[in-house]
């Protein structure tokens, strides 16, 4: 059974726009999933169908096998939980403790659970220097990391972070995307992200689905996916600038095998030159 799975979902705005168009997306248990698109592409209002903040115009969303619908939804979105793109959509407390305690304390949860809650998303965000401050006078990356701790304190199964890296340092982003990846294996959350930066997907996702104009245009592994430079290119996206640079070294004649990662990367280039004459 899929953590979340939508068929055929369409969505049309009030406007007749056409959002979404025939999405088909599964997240399972511990995935690392990132839906990569241009901007426009439709992945914000994607993710807002995912915990029934959108219903859809035909279609449906299942969480855990069952439709979203007014009887459920309480529990759909203590079990998914998205960060907007914007931190200030999410942050509203007087001081950044509150702020991550107004999740767990509308789920109706004792002090005790309350406190422990707060103090482990603290943790896990590294915000102790920062949580008696008050949220808006942070820089976008501790606003950034203050929500996800929010969000986080609710303890979800499922963590949809839209553009998790808009507005951060080379620095914040490292960290994010460290923090990231350690979720699926370490508390079993499964994280679905969006981004337009191609490079950080290799890095941190197993799964990838690419969005163009409200459809899901191909998905797959990242070797699937980054394989087909033609699919990002039809999105006016690139190949990330790893394999970019493996292929103009395969044009040179420079017997190298594809890589991905960072890792991957490392190990083909000193097994290509340890090689060379």
């Amino acid at each position: 059974m899929h953590l979340i799975e939508t068929r055929n979902l369409s969505y049309t705005y009030n406007n007749n726009l056409a959002a979404l168009e025939g999405i088909d997306f599964v997240a399972s248990r511990k995935s690392r999933i990132a839906l990569l698109g241009p901007n426009g592409a439709g992945k914000s209002t994607l993710f807002k169908h995912f915990n029934g903040i959108l219903t859809p115009t035909s279609g449906e969303v299942l969480v855990r096998g069952e439709p979203i619908s007014k009887k459920n939804i309480h529990e759909v979105r203590k079990f998914v939980g998205i960060v907007f793109q914007n931190p200030d959509d999410q942050i509203f407390s007087p001081t950044v403790e509150q702020d991550i305690a107004f999740g767990p304390i509308n789920l109706g949860l004792d002090p005790e659970t309350i406190a422990h809650r707060v103090d482990s998303a603290i943790s896990m965000l590294g915000l102790e220097d920062l949580r008696e401050r008050v949220p808006h006078h942070l820089s976008g990356g501790e606003k950034k990391r203050v929500a996800i701790a929010g969000v986080v304190a609710m303890e979800p199964q499922v963590l949809v972070l839209d553009e998790p890296t808009a507005g951060l340092d080379p620095g914040g982003v490292e960290d994010l995307l460290a923090f990231l990846q350690t979720l699926p294996d370490r508390f079993g959350i499964t994280v679905i992200f969006s981004t337009h930066q191609v490079e950080l997907v290799p890095e941190i996702a197993d799964i990838v689905y690419v969005m163009n104009r409200g459809r899901i245009i191909g998905s797959g592994t990242i070797e699937e996916i980054f394989s087909h430079e033609e699919l990002l290119l039809s999105t006016r996206l690139q190949l990330p600038p790893l394999p970019r640079a493996i292929h103009r070294l395969r044009d040179e004649g420079v017997a190298i095998d594809m890589a991905y990662r960072y890792s991957d990367a490392e190990t083909s280039l000193l097994k290509a030159f340890s090689r060379q004459p």
